[in-house]
């Protein structure tokens, strides 16, 4: 017999393929499809605490994350960020990188945590009526595990800002008490009698300085020494955090409406609470830029000013033509400039040492 030749181990490639055996192509059915994507897509909202969840959870870890909305718990960690660049004196060691995170973990997951908590458990009859999927109306969840998270979430808070004040050396626990003071807010703006967020003014100016002021001035404390000037000029930021609070209140208008909240779309109608809310954000954006042109920062008022831009740009666009059904998509766009300019804000103030 003859050796083989490599011919006979090569494949031809004039040779027909037709009668090889093809594999056979998986067909994937779009009615199968899209509902599975709509559904993890509904679950992940449902995680974040976003609108438009989905229902029907069973895990209690999942469902106490839900109350905790974690979606909102970003503006405050940016605060902290912006709050340690307005110090001047963040230097990116290991040491602070770490204490800077217990920081973020105090201010978004536990005492933010804590406050949406809590906020859920006073507003489980207007929640019923407009998002009743939500744990507590939906009977996910038992009130006595609720009370006993909010009550967890509180304590591990204040626990972890009286560790941040050791850390700093301060002689007067300044952290602990933003800490305290925050989660007496939080309390108030949710539970009757005082139930902040029955007026619209009151109550949003209210969020808008606990998401924008509180955690600046933790951050800054931490790193720094907290001054007047800090204060005065987050309050004043705060007000634009006031319109970014307002855009909230678009998607419970019915609800408000029905159990008698002064809200400010239940207050002055859609459309004028609309641009209520714009020219808050962009009015007093635009004051801190003037601030920081008077203390000659120019290029960060420039930068901060071009920042405003997209964001006036996204509210022609989504929220003015229609609040109510654009809100969400609205946030998602324009307030990642917002943030920004925040940081572009406190690093302006860290190099002038204000």
């Amino acid at each position: 017999m003859s050796d083989p030749t490599p011919s006979q181990f090569s494949t031809n490639p004039e040779t027909p393929t037709q009668d090889l055996p093809q594999p056979t192509p998986v067909e994937v059915n779009p009615s199968i499809e899209a509902p599975i994507a709509a559904s993890n897509s509904a679950r992940t909202r449902q995680m974040l605490g976003m609108k438009g969840a989905a229902s029907g959870e069973t895990n209690i870890w999942k469902i106490r994350l839900q109350l905790m909305k974690p979606i909102t718990w970003i503006p405050l960690i940016w605060g902290v960020v912006c709050g340690a660049a307005s110090s001047g004196n963040y230097s990116w060691t290991l040491e602070n990188v770490l204490i800077a995170a217990a920081c973020m973990l105090m201010s978004g997951p536990l005492l933010t945590g804590y406050t949406q908590t809590v906020n859920d458990f006073y507003d489980k009859d207007i929640d019923a009526i407009n998002e009743p999927y939500r744990p507590i109306p939906s009977g996910a969840i038992a009130i006595p595990q609720v009370v006993k998270q909010i009550w967890v979430l509180l304590l591990a808070g204040i626990g972890v800002a009286f560790v941040l004040d050791l850390w700093a050396g301060h002689s007067f626990p300044t952290i602990a008490v933003l800490a305290l003071g925050g989660s007496f807010i939080s309390y108030i703006y949710s539970a009757p009698p005082l139930k902040l967020k029955k007026n619209g003014w009151l109550g949003n100016y209210a969020l808008g300085a606990s998401y924008i002021a509180l955690p600046w001035w933790a951050g800054h404390a931490l790193f720094g020494d907290l001054n007047a000037t800090i204060v005065v000029l987050t309050l004043l930021y705060s007000l634009a955090g006031l319109g970014i609070a307002i855009v909230n209140d678009f998607k419970s208008v019915e609800g408000d409406r029905e159990l008698g909240l002064q809200s400010l779309p239940v207050m002055f109608g859609v459309s004028t609470a609309a641009w209520i809310c714009v020219l808050m954000i962009d009015i007093f954006q635009g004051a801190i830029a003037a601030y920081l042109i008077a203390i000659h920062q120019n290029l960060y008022a420039t930068i901060l000013l071009l920042l405003v831009i997209p964001q006036i740009t996204f509210q022609d666009m989504y929220f003015l033509r229609d609040p109510l059904k654009n809100d969400v998509k609205y946030q998602a766009s324009a307030q990642p400039f917002l943030v920004l300019g925040m940081l572009v804000a406190g690093l302006a103030l860290g190099h002038a040492g204000v």
